[in-house]
């Protein structure tokens, strides 16, 4: 029997093993230190009305099938957790270009648009919101998932590091090639399908993924993006993909419904380096965003599902404080670190990821203080319902 072990900090009460559905996981049971915190009030994000400020970050789960269709146990699944103050989808791939890991879902075709709205309509009747999160993995993918085993695209022709899931099990990154000038108006395009198909499909509003060293931060980042167009050079060029492509899905949804993921310090996917100048680059995107009044901005303070710790040349707080709309702080959080940002002014609502994968009820644990299961690592990737829906709840 494998133990898994978790290291208790100051903001832990106690931890206990307990079995739940032949599955070891960990019991944490967090204080609520500060009861007058709003976090479990409702809130608004631009046209969407939340029943509190606790959202589900998005989780790539690998259980859909290759077609990318989402099913009944996918829409058990998020209803499950319908509890959030908003769902953000796990990433949505726009496109067969746009796959970089194999069994993970699409919103491009008419069958995963039909998937989809069994998920959102199940959302919906457990009273919940969920948007979908559009994403394009840019270099970060093999050839056996991109069609026709054409090599990836990226602003540039600049290999990542790393190896991603194929049909064929672990395998190492193509070298991607480089987008022509003339094929980025056809990226744009499947990102204005896609945000179509989701509206079709009964979401309340869309994420743009332009964070995690994706294709739109590859072009925002002078270490990926060595293009010499007007997609390159300065700040201003590498900036405009991701507000080319936030346009174009504001046209078809309207500002007040949609949100965008930035991650200014995150290595992964790829290992990839961050920009020469984080404050420079990030501080205008985010000004630049500013004029489309979008309904929020989900940020990723420090890297990804590892550590907040940022460069000491870099302040994430001063780059939120340039974002004129609704913030939601992502990283790491506890209940503890988000009573504190919240009561400081720093976060307007705060995303949540692993935690939701074994508390389907997170907001209502969190609120009384409950015992939190803690999801053994394996479970989180593939394996079908186990790990997935059988999960109970305080009520069960």
């Amino acid at each position: 029997m494998t133990i898994y072990a978790i290291i208790a900090d100051r903001h832990t009460s106690y931890i206990k093993y307990f079995h739940c559905e032949n599955q070891l996981s960990i019991g944490i049971t967090m204080t609520l230190h500060n009861p007058s915190t709003d976090l479990f009030s409702p809130m608004t994000l631009g046209a969407l009305s939340l029943a509190n400020r606790i959202v589900m970050a998005p989780l790539t789960r690998s259980r859909m099938g290759a077609d990318g269709v989402p099913n009944e146990m996918h829409a058990r699944y998020y209803a499950q957790r319908a509890s959030a103050g908003m769902i953000i989808s796990e990433a949505t791939n726009i496109s067969a270009q746009a796959r970089g890991y194999d069994l993970t879902p699409g919103i491009w075709t008419e069958e995963q648009v039909a998937g989809w709205k069994l998920v959102t309509d199940a959302v919906h009747a457990a009273g919940g919101l969920i948007v979908c999160q559009l994403w394009h993995v840019g270099r970060f993918s093999h050839v056996d998932l991109q069609p026709d085993g054409a090599a990836p695209v990226a602003p540039s022709a600049i290999k990542a590091e790393g190896q991603t899931f194929t049909e064929n099990g672990m395998m190492d990154v193509s070298m991607p090639r480089a987008l022509e000038t003339s094929e980025i108006p056809g990226i744009i395009e499947q990102y204005r399908h896609a945000a179509r198909c989701a509206k079709r499909a009964g979401f309340d509003g869309v994420e743009v993924h332009s964070a995690n060293s994706y294709l739109l931060d590859q072009f925002v980042r002078d270490s990926t993006n060595q293009r010499n167009d007007q997609y390159g050079g300065s700040i201003e060029n590498r900036s405009r993909l991701t507000l080319e492509v936030t346009d174009a899905v504001v046209e078809i949804w309207g500002h007040d419904r949609v949100g965008i993921r930035l991650s200014p310090v995150t290595p992964d996917a790829g290992n990839t380096p961050l920009d020469s100048q984080v404050m420079q680059t990030y501080g205008y995107l985010i000004e630049q965003l500013n004029r489309f009044q979008l309904a929020y901005m989900h940020f990723v303070e420090g890297a990804t599902a590892t550590s907040r710790v940022v460069p000491d040349n870099v302040d994430l707080d001063a780059l939120r404080a340039l974002f004129t709309g609704p913030f939601i702080g992502n990283n790491n959080y506890d209940l503890e670190l988000a009573v504190t940002r919240r009561a400081q002014g720093k976060i307007d609502a705060v995303a949540f990821g692993r935690p939701f994968i074994a508390n389907p009820d997170l907001v209502r644990r969190l609120q009384e203080g409950a015992e939190l299961a803690v999801a053994p690592r394996e479970t989180y990737y593939g394996n079908g319902a186990a790990g997935y829906t059988d999960w109970p709840t305080l009520a069960q």
